[in-house]
């Protein structure tokens, strides 16, 4: 199916508005400000700094970067990208004001020595939209917090790096290592590890088994996208759906809590509304699901992807096929597979071997690999 006029038009004048040179380039550090209650004597600041989306419009992103105690090693220190997971698609939601508890194995890193940088991504923390699962946007932010980094007091940052993200950031992880090459040649991508990542998009939007979530996951991809991409809600959601999920996704963040009787009377609504409706199925959100899934080919460098069998959100055997496809793509793949868990715990139940992997990486070691053991 073709793409409806208006998504193609609102792309083309998104590219024509990026074509003038902006005053810095993407990357540019434009402030750090210290935070306190840095963990293991290392030093945090909240950064904001120049990036662009997909269609290349200029953006300002705010993010973390947390420097570890001691002098910087006569290289420069190695840099863990962490990617979050999903906190909500407002300005509103975002991941810093729980992120050292949040960064899955921070502490062992601080004891490595690592720089670890933490992108908000772009409509987090900062002006709008947030291109929820979005992967090349997303992808950008994560770059351009690395190279911002370099202008953080006492960063030393080499060029050498890892991504390290769970669920929404676990796709944002893998995405960061198709895209890094090409975008940001300078920096030298060692690997990607992703807890849960979200790959197939339809199979993962329209899957799990947590009904709640689904409508939440719903909510916000389709709040984001018919925002950032202007993919109209009207193809499947009467006017009456179309306010409940712009009210779902505005005025819910995750991590605030138990929900609220409003917010959780909306999710009754919108189970119902979306009961039968297979979003995938209607332009231009089919497409933009697959445009924004993973491929399993053209990866550069060995993945670690951690899955549990009991993920209510992202579907064990979706994450299990595509890690098949990836080592048939020659990817070198470490499989690590827990046995439960509630996917919001993969990371930190999985620190404890990816933080380890990430720095046989940084060793130049030769990387594990399962694809003889995946059935």
């Amino acid at each position: 199916m073709k793409l409806p006029v208006r998504f193609v038009v609102a792309c083309a004048l998104s590219m024509l508005g990026a074509l003038p040179a902006t005053a810095q380039s993407v990357g540019t550090l434009l402030e750090a400000t210290p935070l306190p209650g840095a963990p293991a004597g290392g030093t945090a600041y909240r950064i904001r700094y120049t990036s662009q989306d997909e269609f290349g419009a200029p953006k300002q992103i705010t993010g973390t970067v947390i420097v570890p105690p001691g002098a910087a090693p006569a290289g420069g220190r190695d840099i863990v990208a962490w990617a979050h997971g999903t906190y909500g698609v407002a300005e509103k939601c975002a991941p810093w004001p729980t992120l050292f508890d949040s960064i899955a194995g921070l502490p062992d890193m601080m004891a490595r020595g690592y720089l670890v940088v933490a992108s908000d991504y772009q409509g987090l923390g900062n002006p709008g939209p947030h291109p929820y699962l979005a992967g090349v946007s997303t992808a950008h932010s994560v770059l351009d917090a690395i190279r911002a980094a370099k202008g953080v007091s006492g960063a030393s940052p080499s060029a050498r790096f890892v991504t390290w993200g769970e669920s929404q950031g676990a796709h944002a992880s893998l995405w960061t290592a198709h895209v890094a090459p090409t975008y940001a040649p300078e920096l030298k991508l060692m690997g990607a590890a992703a807890a849960a990542p979200p790959t197939d998009l339809k199979a993962n939007l329209t899957g799990g088994s947590n009904a709640a979530i689904r409508a939440f996951l719903t909510a916000y991809t389709a709040d984001s996208w018919s925002a950032f991409y202007n993919a109209p809600l009207a193809v499947f959601a009467t006017p009456a759906t179309q306010g409940l999920i712009h009210r779902l996704a505005q005025n819910n963040c995750t991590d605030l809590g138990k929900p609220k009787i409003s917010t959780e009377i909306g999710l009754a609504e919108m189970i119902a509304a979306m009961k039968g409706v297979d979003l995938s199925a209607d332009a231009p959100w089919g497409e933009l699901m697959t445009r924004n899934s993973l491929s399993p080919r053209g990866y550069t460098v060995p993945i670690m992807i951690v899955q549990e069998d009991t993920d209510p959100v992202v579907a064990p055997a979706v994450t299990h096929d595509y890690a098949q496809k990836a080592c048939a793509a020659g990817t070198t793949v470490h499989y690590l597979r827990l046995p439960d868990g509630n996917h919001n715990d993969a990371a930190q139940k999985s620190a404890a071997q990816a933080v380890p992997w990430m720095a046989d990486r940084f060793a130049g070691k030769p990387a594990p690999s399962d694809c003889g053991k995946l059935p």
